[in-house]
Order: structure tokens, then C-alpha cells, then sequence
């Protein structure tokens, strides 16, 4: 018998029940998105705008709130919580960010539920219980790759899930890409999108699938997804964690609500 098989053996099961309430979801102490009180915010001060390296948070001059934040280009650097002076803009651990819409990623002054966020679709239904992806890196820095790396670990266990990798895009359900999309990548994504069978999904993994990170808009590359492919889900991030992949794979196939409304998250 293997070493390591002894091992496993003595240590026992090493899978987390989590999504359960109470389990362990193996992000403790991590920091998520900045969280934006806009009854804190000075009306004199652009430091956060000023400093944001991906101009995720802007600076609004038609009245409301101060400045807008949008979540979808926020590559958790916490910048803007390390110069903001009065506390509008503070650490936090929500990192659970993945949404069915481009337009929830963006701060609002009041965050309504919109049930539209969170109708089902039929044809999603024969995939609730089995999922295929084919991830395709169009130019990241590797870190998202390294997180989804993570998902087969013994701890995430994503095959409990029953959600699998596939090395053919004729065998996927769901497209994963990660990287802002660059100009040398551009053909083979699409090239793959098209090899999928129809009904196909495709899942924006990181910020810079989302909106482009901090290469978007470069000699290199455009905006990540934006223009390319429709996206069906946006889990910005850098990286997006193990948990908050898994989570965004469980709220595509309608298995966990979607908790981001208004760039807030919810319960």
C-alpha cells in the first residue's frame, strides 16, 4: 500500500461539508471586496478614485452618492481602504460575488431584489445535478488558475458537486475563461465556444474576464468578455477564491441563490 494511502487512511476524511451552514469554507481571514458606505464619504475627497488602479471607483458628479463603485473591475487590492480618511471605504470578507448580470457588479444607492436576478432558466434544468466545463486561459497571469487548480483538492472536492473539467469543448456545457481576453487568444476562444453543443453557458472567472483587469483596454487585449462572448456569469476577483467558484457554479444551476444586488452582498 502507498505511503500517502496510509496517510489518508489515518487522517481521515479531509473533504469540508461546506456549503453547509456552519462548515468550513477555508477563506478565514481572507479580505474580499471593499465594502462602500456612502454616508461616510467626504464630498471634498477623490483619494479612493484617485488611486484605484483599474478605475473601479469613479468619481460622481450628478449627485447621490459621492463616487460610484463597480465591483466588476475591482481586483481587491485595498487601496482604497488603506487611503480613504473617513471609513467610507472599509476591509471586508465578501468575497461571494458571482452574479447572472454585468449590472448588479455596479454600487447603488438602494439595493433592490429584482426577481429577474434569480429566475431559473429551463434549459439549465438536465445540468442541476451534472455539469461539464472546459476552461480556456485567454492571457491570465496564471493566479485564477491556481485557485481553480484548488477546486479538485481533496478539501473543495468540486466532483461532489457533480460538476467536472472536460478537455474537449464538445464534451462542455459550460465555458470558463479566464485572462483579459488577449488579441493572440481571441480566435482559439472563440474557436472553442464554437465547438460547444448547444445549450452552452459561458462563466467569467476573475476580473479580468470581466472587464479587462489592469491590462484592459492595452495594446494586448480589450475588456475581457465584453463584446466577445454573451456571459452568463461574472465572478470578478483577483483571484476569485475556490469558494467563490464553487458558489457561482451552485448559483448558475439554480442549487444557491445569487446574494449580490446594488454591489452588495446579501445573505
Amino acid at each position: 500500500m502507498a505511503l500517502w494511502t496510509l496517510i489518508g487512511l489515518g487522517k481521515g476524511r479531509a473533504t469540508t461539508k461546506w456549503p453547509q451552514r456552519g462548515s468550513n469554507d477555508g477563506q478565514d481571514g481572507l479580505f474580499g471586496m471593499p465594502r462602500y458606505n456612502s454616508e461616510a464619504c467626504s464630498p471634498d475627497c477623490s483619494a479612493c478614485a484617485s488611486i484605484c488602479p483599474t478605475e473601479a471607483i469613479t468619481l460622481n458628479e450628478g449627485g447621490g452618492a459621492h463616487v460610484d463603485v463597480d465591483y466588476g473591475r475591482c481586483v481587491v487590492c485595498q487601496l482604497c481602504t488603506e487611503v480613504c480618511p473617513t471609513g467610507a471605504m472599509t476591509a471586508s470578507a465578501d468575497w461571494a460575488f458571482g452574479v447572472r448580470r454585468r449590472e448588479d457588479l455596479l454600487w447603488t444607492e438602494s439595493a433592490a431584489d429584482d426577481d429577474t436576478a434569480r429566475a431559473p432558466d429551463p434549459a439549465r434544468k438536465p445540468f442541476r445535478r451534472s455539469l461539464h466545463i472546459r476552461h480556456v486561459d485567454a492571457g491570465s497571469c496564471n493566479g485564477c488558475e491556481s485557485e481553480l487548480q484548488a477546486l479538485n483538492n481533496p478539501f473543495y472536492n468540486l466532483h461532489r458537486f457533480g460538476v467536472f473539467f472536460t478537455p474537449s469543448p464538445r464534451f462542455a456545457d459550460l465555458l470558463m475563461v479566464t485572462g483579459p481576453v488577449t488579441h493572440a487568444m481571441r480566435g482559439p476562444l472563440l474557436t472553442a465556444y464554437e465547438a460547444m453543443a448547444e445549450p452552452r453557458w459561458v462563466m467569467a472567472v476573475g476580473t479580468c474576464a470581466v472587464s479587462g483587469g489592469v491590462a484592459g483596454g492595452s495594446y494586448a487585449c480589450g475588456h475581457g468578455l465584453e463584446g466577445v462572448l454573451p456571459v452568463d456569469v461574472y465572478l470578478p476577483g483577483c483571484p476569485p477564491n475556490p469558494a467563490a467558484i464553487i458558489e457561482a457554479l451552485l448559483m448558475f444551476l439554480d442549487r444557491a441563490p445569487q446574494r449580490v444586488q446594488g454591489g452588495r452582498l446579501g445573505k
